[in-house]
């Protein structure tokens, strides 16, 4: 179908909510080049691109910055030359004055758009901040900049505000306690959060100070508020997706204790996803394991593991439970909780396929390096050799089911005979 056909039949449907609404026989044809391609709605805020095509202003945002698209969705040209968004403003005036000759069938003139903030608008309002007297003042004004739409947020790291904010935090030992701004703490790493920045920026973000922006922010969820310790790990989870393993592997123990705090505060269910994600972008590293186990990560998995349902948090849970009995002192950990075989076993056919598979892994990790006599027969003793039996029956992929089977392997001598597995279940696969 030809693209002007097609936005042509669009606003035929348009025509027909609006007369429907208004019960009004006469048509009202929506011009087609009032239209944004994306949304296939009426623009409000019309733009326009290298390429020469019109979009409405927050539909081709989402498409360059939040989805991180570089083409042009129409054309498909490459936008990497520049991604420079020009006010169609004509044409959004044609559109103003379309409303308003219609406004008797029920069309609503919307008003003029808010123009976008200027980087000598932001650069201006960096310096003011400098000011302890203005700080406040300007870091809410920041805040809602960056609340407008994706175009200021780039505006804002382009013109240093990643940069100037990020020193705040490094400095706050400094500022806050001696002039009382504690609550300016929580405006700084809100506005970083809503940033939402770039992969560059985030990278720029962790050099911060010499490459102690981490310390800070581990600081900060050591004393700050819950809101605080939120916000800290919600951005840290951002800088771990595009850091590297000379950074992860400089983690203090204090980091670990730190995070594990705010899984175990249960804060917000967003402060618990980024937690574990932050924990799992971590724990890769053997040192991190040993690191996380001293700070009480096994526990506080396995006692929210027993409470949680919730798919993807129950996926990563399991998945760091996994990398971190992969170390003997994890193993040790797990071991020593009195739910820590129940749980891991319950969650098996439970969560998903993938929460399946790091459950088993993890049975595969105890069987193979931690299976004394008495570990064997807890495994009897709660069930999970029956679960075990079961994977064998059901779809929940080769890898799950190979790692079973060897763990039936392992122990079979020991499991064979005993009153709780009935008598053809072990015999009826070949060890």
């Amino acid at each position: 179908i030809h693209y002007s056909s097609f936005l042509s039949f669009k606003s035929q449907q348009i025509f027909i909510f609006v007369t429907s609404q208004k019960k009004q026989m006469e048509e009202i044809q929506i011009p087609p080049y009032f239209i944004c391609p994306i949304s296939l709605e009426m623009m409000k805020d019309p733009v326009t691109i290298s390429t020469g095509i019109t979009y409405d202003r927050e539909n081709i945002e989402k498409w360059i910055f939040s989805a991180k698209n570089n083409t042009c969705p129409v054309t498909k040209q490459s936008l990497i030359t520049g991604i420079e968004l020009t006010p169609n403003v004509t044409l959004r005036r044609f559109i103003q004055s379309w409303c308003t000759i219609n406004a008797s069938h029920g069309i609503e003139r919307f008003p003029t758009p808010k123009p976008p903030v200027s980087k000598p608008q932001i650069i201006k309002l960096l310096k003011e901040a400098k000011s302890p007297k203005m700080l406040m003042n300007s870091l809410k004004r920041l805040r809602s900049i960056a609340s407008e739409n994706d175009a200021n947020k780039r505006c804002m790291e382009s013109a240093g505000a990643t940069e100037f904010l990020s020193s705040i935090i490094n400095n706050s030992n400094e500022v806050f306690e001696e002039e009382g701004f504690m609550s300016t703490k929580d405006d700084v790493l809100s506005i970083l959060y809503q940033l939402k920045l770039s992969k560059q920026g985030l990278k720029s973000l962790i050099m911060s100070g010499n490459g102690e922006f981490i310390e800070s922010l581990t600081r900060v969820m050591q004393h700050g508020s819950y809101e605080t310790r939120a916000y800290a790990v919600m951005l840290m989870k951002d800088m771990f997706e595009v850091s590297t393993s000379t950074l992860l592997l400089s983690l203090k123990q204090e980091f670990f204790t730190q995070v594990v705090q705010v899984l175990r505060d249960e804060i917000s269910q967003k402060a618990t996803k980024a937690s574990l994600q932050v924990l799992v972008h971590a724990c890769p590293f053997g040192r991190n394991r040993v690191k996380a186990t001293e700070a009480g990560t096994i526990r506080v998995l396995v006692d929210l593991l027993l409470d949680s349902s919730e798919k993807r948090v129950c996926e990563l849970m399991l998945i760091l439970l996994d990398q971190v009995c992969q170390s003997a002192e994890g193993r040790v950990e797990l071991l020593n909780h009195p739910g820590g075989l129940a749980i891991v076993s319950k969650k098996i056919l439970r969560v998903s396929k993938l929460g399946s598979e790091r459950a088993i892994k993890i049975l595969h990790s105890i069987s193979k390096f931690s299976s004394t006599p008495s570990v064997v027969q807890e495994m009897l003793s709660l069930g999970v050799v029956s679960k075990l039996c079961l994977v064998l029956q059901v779809d929940c992929g080769s890898k799950a089911k190979e790692r079973a089977r060897e763990i039936l392997k392992f122990h079979a001598k020991a499991w064979s005979n005993s009153p709780c597995i009935p008598n053809n279940l072990l015999s009826s696969y070949p060890f």
